[in-house]
C-alpha cells in the first residue's frame, strides 16, 4: 500500500507540471539548454578559429619565403636566357662566365644547362656534368616528352620535385630560349636550370626544429589540387589543416599544417563556460517555475467562480441564441404613454444606437415619407379595432439606405390596466428585392424572346443570302433546286443561266480585293435589274452567280443573256480608275417538265465551260452535242491519267543537220502518245486536255527521263548525239522544285537543251520563272526559243535571256520559194541571232530548195521532213548508223 500510495502521489506532482501554466517554464528550460549547447559549441568554434589562425599566421611565412626563392632562382636564369638571345652564338666559356655570377648570388641553383637546337652543348659546373655534353633531348625517351612541352606551348615549365642522378633532390626549370638573328626571332633551343630542394626547404624554415606546427606540401611538377604529396606526412591533408597555395612560375603548389599533434578536442576554458551557462539558465527558469504555480491557484478559483455564473445565464443564452437565429427584433409599445422599448436586434435593424429616446416618434421617423401615412393607418386602426397588428413598410436608416420591414403584433392589458402592444419587426428586403427581381426577369425574358425570333429570322436570312451581295446563296439555290415543285408551276419550262464573270481575277489580284468587292456588288445589282422580278438570281461563288426563269422560251433565254453581257461591258470606275470586265454565260433549260433542276445546272456549267472555251464574253446553250463533246473531252483527260500511270507516253526524235555539211548536230525529242487502241497519237491530239488537266509537266518530265535514258543507250553503241532538244512548258519552268529534280538527274554537260515557246513572255518581272532559267544555265543546260516570230520575244527579252538557239517557226519557212519579202524576214532573224552570238535553227524545211535558201542566208541548222521525220530511239539509231538521210 505505501508504495502504491507513492506512485499515486509521484504521478500527481508530474502531472501538475504538465499543465499549461508550466508551458512557459518547459520552454525557457529547453531554451536554455539549447543556448548551453550553443554556447558552449560556439567556444568550440572560436577557439579553433583561434588556433587555425595561429597557425595560419606561422604558416603564412614559409609559404612567402618559397615563392620568393623559387622565383628568384627563375629570374636569375631569365636573365642569362636574355643574354643568350642576344648572343646566340655563345661558347661554353662565356656561358661558364655569364652563370658563375649567377652563382655568386645568394640561391639555390645547383646546375645550368643550355641545349641549342634541344642539344645539351653548354653546363656550369662543368666538373662533374661532362656526360650531359651531347644530350639530345629528341632522342633521350625520359626528357623528350617534357621539352617538346615546352617548345609547343613557349612557356617555362617546372618539373618536380624528382631525384637527381648526381644524388639529392632538386626542381627542373625548362626555359624555351629565342633568338634574335637578322633583326627576326626565331627559335634558339632550351635552357634547364635545377634547384636544390633541401636547400629551398631549409632556407624556406620548413624543416626548422622551432616549428610549433606540421606542414606538408602538394602539387609535384606544379600542378596544385591535380599533383601529388611530395613533403611532409600525407595524412596532414585528411586532418582539416590549414591550407594555402604557393603561386609559381608555370604552376603551384599546395601547402597544409596542423598544430603538433593535431588539434585540440576541448577548449582550455570549456567547463568555466557551462558553469556560467548552468547559473544563467537556473536564475532563469525558477522564477518561472514559480509563476506557473501561482498561475494555476488562481484560475482553480477563477473556474468556480464563472461555474456559479453560467448556471445563472444559461436561459438568457438559450433564449439569445433562439432570437438571433430568427432575426426577429421585439418591440412593446405603451399605447397611453407612447413609450416604445426596442431590443438591440430592433436597434440593429432600424439602425439605431443608444441614442434612442424609446417613444413612439423613433419608430415614426424612420418610416419611408411615401409610407408614413398608410403605415400610421394601419396602426391606429389596431389601436382602435384591438385586433392584431399586421403591417409592411419601409424605413429610412441613417445613412440613406432603405429596408423593407414587416411588422406584427397584439393588444393586451398590462397587471396594472394599462394597454400595451408586443411585437416583432423582421426584415423582408432580400423577398422585396426578389420578388421585384423576378418581375424583371419575366419582362426581360419576354423582350429576349422577342428578339430571339428576330434574329432566328436574321440568322435564317444570313445562311441563305451572301452578305456582300444580298443575293441568294448556294444553300438557298440547293434548296430551290431540292424543292423546285414546291417553287415553280410545274407546267412551266424552266431555264438556268450559270454566268461567270471574266477578267476579275486580274482586277481583284491588280487593285485588290475592295475593288473586287465592289465589282461583285455592282454584277449583282446589274443582274437584279435584267431579270424579272419572278426570277431567282443568287450568288453561288467567288465570281459565279445563277439565274432561274420559268416561263420563258429560246428566245427570250437568249436576249437576255444578251442584254446581260451588254450591260456588263458598260467600264466601272473605282478610285477614279476604270475597271473593265466581261462576262460568260452558260444556259440550259427542261426538255420535260420531269427533268431535275440539278441536272439542268451541270448542263448549264457545261455550256458555261465552251463558252468560256471559245473566247469568253459571250453566252452558249446547252445542246446533246455539246454534252457528247464533254464526255469525250473527259473520257481522252481520263485516259491521260492513265497513260501517264502505263508509260505510254514515249519520245520519237527528230534529226536536225548542218546545212553545210549535212551532219546531225542534234535531235529534237518530241511526245507521242502510244495509245493501245487507237495506236501513235500526236501533241494535238492530247495536248490541249492535257493542259486543262495542268499534267503537261508530268508527260514533259517523261520525254526528258527517255531522252537522258537514250543519250546513254546511244553512246554505249557508238552512236553519238551531239545535242538532245527537249520542250519545257511554262507551267513547268515556273515550277519552284525544277531545279531540285533537275539536280538530282544524271545531265551529260552541254548535251541537252531545253526549248521554250516563244508564246511565254520574258520581258515580265517573273523572278522565279528568271531564276529558274539562270540556275538551268548553270547546270549545263543550253536554253532554246522555239517557234520564233509567233510569240513575244523580243530584242530586249533576247539580251536579257542571252538563248543559245533560236528556232524558226514553220509558218515562217514554208513560204520562203514564192515570197522575197518572207525570205527578206527570215534573213533578218538570220542577222540578228548571229549578231547575237545565237545559232538559228529552221523547222519545217520540206524540200531541198528551202535548205538550199537557208544554207545561202547563213542558217545553223535544218529540221524538217526533207531530211527525216521523227522517228523512234531505235530508228534514230539505225538511221544515224546507216546516214540514209545521205541517199534522201
Amino acid at each position: 500500500m505505501p508504495e502504491i500510495k507513492g506512485q499515486y502521489f509521484g504521478k500527481y506532482r508530474l502531472s501538475r507540471f504538465l499543465t499549461p501554466n508550466y508551458v512557459p517554464a518547459l520552454i525557457a528550460t529547453l531554451v536554455v539548454l539549447i543556448a548551453g549547447v550553443l554556447a558552449d559549441n560556439q567556444n568550440r568554434v572560436v577557439f579553433e578559429a583561434r588556433l587555425r589562425s595561429e597557425v595560419a599566421d606561422e604558416l603564412n611565412p614559409i609559404r612567402s619565403r618559397l615563392e620568393s626563392s623559387v622565383n628568384g632562382n627563375i629570374q636569375l636564369v631569365r636573365g642569362l636566357i636574355g643574354t643568350i638571345a642576344t648572343e646566340p652564338d655563345m661558347r661554353q666559356q662565356r656561358f661558364s662566365e655569364l652563370a658563375q655570377s649567377i652563382f655568386s648570388e645568394r640561391s639555390q641553383l645547383r646546375n645550368l644547362a643550355a641545349a641549342p637546337n634541344l642539344v645539351v652543348s653548354m653546363v656550369y659546373p662543368v666538373a662533374g656534368n661532362e656526360k650531359a655534353i651531347g644530350l639530345d633531348y629528341r632522342s633521350n625517351d625520359k626528357q623528350r616528352e617534357a621539352v617538346m612541352r615546352v617548345v609547343a606551348s613557349g612557356k617555362m615549365v617546372l618539373a618536380g620535385p624528382v631525384d637527381l642522378v648526381q644524388g639529392g633532390r632538386g626542381l627542373i626549370g625548362r626555359f624555351p630560349v629565342t633568338g634574335n638573328a637578322g633583326g627576326s626571332k626565331r627559335f634558339w633551343g632550351l635552357m634547364s636550370a635545377v634547384i636544390d630542394i633541401d636547400q629551398l626547404y631549409r632556407d624556406s624554415g620548413l624543416v626548422s626544429s622551432k616549428l610549433g606546427i606540421d606542414i606538408a606540401l602538394a602539387g609535384r611538377d606544379g600542378q596544385g589540387r591535380d599533383g601529388a604529396i611530395f613533403f611532409g606526412d600525407p595524412a596532414i591533408f585528411g586532418k582539416a589543416p590549414v591550407e594555402m597555395d604557393v603561386t609559381l612560375p608555370g604552376g603551384s603548389w599546395r601547402m597544409a599544417a596542423i598544430p603538433k599533434g593535431g588539434w585540440p578536442a576541448t577548449p582550455d576554458n570549456a567547463w568555466q563556460v557551462r558553469l556560467l551557462i548552468l547559473l544563467g539558465g537556473l536564475m532563469i527558469v525558477v522564477p518561472m517555475i514559480v509563476t506557473g504555480h501561482l498561475t494555476t491557484e488562481r484560475q482553480r478559483n477563477i473556474r468556480a467562480l464563472r461555474q456559479s455564473k453560467d448556471q445563472l445565464l444559461e436561459l438568457s443564452h438559450r433564449l439569445k441564441i433562439a432570437l438571433d437565429t430568427s432575426k426577429i427584433g421585439i418591440w412593446e409599445l405603451d399605447i397611453d404613454t407612447g413609450r416604445l422599448l426596442w431590443d438591440n436586434r430592433m436597434k440593429e435593424l432600424y439602425g439605431v444606437g443608444s441614442s434612442v429616446r424609446e417613444n413612439y416618434d423613433d419608430w415614426k421617423e424612420a418610416l419611408h415619407p411615401d409610407d408614413l401615412a398608410r403605415a400610421e393607418a394601419e396602426y391606429a386602426e389596431t389601436v382602435a379595432s384591438g385586433g392584431a397588428y399586421n403591417s409592411e413598410f419601409r424605413i429610412r436608416l441613417p445613412g440613406g439606405e432603405i429596408r423593407h420591414v414587416r411588422a406584427m403584433g397584439s393588444i393586451h392589458a398590462s397587471a396594472r390596466g394599462s394597454r400595451k402592444i408586443v411585437g416583432v419587426n423582421w426584415d423582408v428586403t432580400a423577398d422585396v428585392e426578389t420578388r421585384a427581381r423576378l418581375s424583371e426577369a419575366k419582362r426581360l425574358a419576354e423582350a429576349h424572346s422577342a428578339e430571339l425570333e428576330a434574329a432566328r429570322y436574321r440568322m435564317e436570312f444570313n445562311a441563305l443570302h451572301d452578305p456582300l451581295t444580298g443575293l441568294p446563296n448556294r444553300r438557298f439555290l440547293d434548296q430551290i433546286l431540292g424543292d423546285h415543285a414546291r417553287q415553280f408551276d410545274a407546267r412551266d419550262r424552266v431555264s438556268i443561266f450559270h454566268i461567270d464573270l471574266d477578267r476579275f481575277k486580274q482586277i481583284n489580284d491588280t487593285m485588290g480585293h475592295a475593288a473586287g468587292d465592289e465589282i461583285l456588288r455592282h454584277a449583282a445589282g446589274l443582274l437584279r435589274s435584267s431579270a424579272r422580278e419572278s426570277d431567282f438570281v443568287a450568288r453561288i461563288g467567288g465570281d459565279e452567280f445563277v439565274i432561274i426563269r420559268a416561263g420563258g422560251n429560246t428566245e427570250e433565254d437568249a436576249a437576255l443573256a444578251s442584254s446581260i453581257i451588254e450591260a456588263m461591258s458598260t467600264p466601272v470606275r473605282y478610285k477614279d480608275q476604270e475597271c473593265r470586265i466581261g462576262v460568260s454565260i452558260g444556259i440550259a433549260a427542261q426538255a420535260a417538265a420531269t427533268d431535275e433542276l440539278a441536272q439542268i445546272l451541270v448542263n448549264a456549267d457545261i455550256a458555261l465551260y465552251e463558252a468560256k472555251r471559245r473566247g469568253r464574253n459571250r453566252h452558249e446553250t446547252f445542246t446533246g452535242a455539246l454534252k457528247t463533246a464533254v464526255f469525250q473531252t473527259k473520257q481522252t483527260a481520263d485516259e491521260i491519267l492513265r497513260g501517264l500511270e502505263q508509260n505510254e507516253f514515249v519520245a520519237h526524235f527528230q534529226p536536225q543537220f548542218c546545212p553545210a555539211s549535212l551532219e546531225v548536230i542534234g535531235v529534237e525529242a518530241l511526245a507521242r502518245w502510244d495509245h493501245p487502241t487507237k495506236g501513235l497519237i500526236g501533241p494535238h491530239a492530247f495536248l490541249k486536255t492535257a493542259e486543262d488537266i495542268n499534267v503537261v509537266a508530268a508527260i514533259d518530265q517523261a520525254i526528258l527521263e527517255q531522252a537522258l535514258f537514250q543519250i546513254c543507250r546511244w553512246e554505249a553503241n557508238g552512236i553519238r548525239i551531239p545535242k538532245v532538244s527537249v520542250n519545257l512548258s511554262y507551267s513547268r519552268l515556273r515550277d519552284e522544285g525544277l531545279i531540285e529534280r533537275l539536280e538530282q538527274m544524271r545531265i551529260p554537260e552541254g548535251r541537252l537543251s531545253f526549248e521554250l515557246l516563244e508564246s511565254i513572255s520574258f520581258d515580265e518581272n517573273d523572278t522565279t520563272l528568271l531564276s529558274n532559267i539562270r540556275r538551268i544555265k548553270e547546270l549545263g543546260i543550253d536554253i532554246e526559243i522555239d517557234d520564233f516570230g509567233t510569240g513575244y520575244a523580243s530584242i530586249l527579252s533576247l539580251l536579257k535571256l542571252t538563248p543559245r538557239r533560236l528556232k524558226i517557226d514553220r509558218q515562217l519557212v514554208l513560204p520562203l520559194l514564192e515570197s522575197p519579202q518572207q525570205r527578206r524576214l527570215v534573213e533578218s532573224i538570220i542577222d540578228i541571232g548571229t549578231s547575237l552570238g545565237i545559232e538559228v535553227i529552221a523547222e519545217g524545211v520540206e524540200t531541198h530548195e528551202h535548205a538550199a535558201i537557208l544554207k545561202q542566208l547563213g542558217c545553223h541548222g535544218l529540221q524538217g521532213y526533207a531530211f527525216a521525220r521523227p522517228m523512234s530511239a531505235n530508228d534514230l539509231a539505225t538511221f544515224i548508223f546507216e546516214r540514209k538521210w545521205r541517199a534522201a
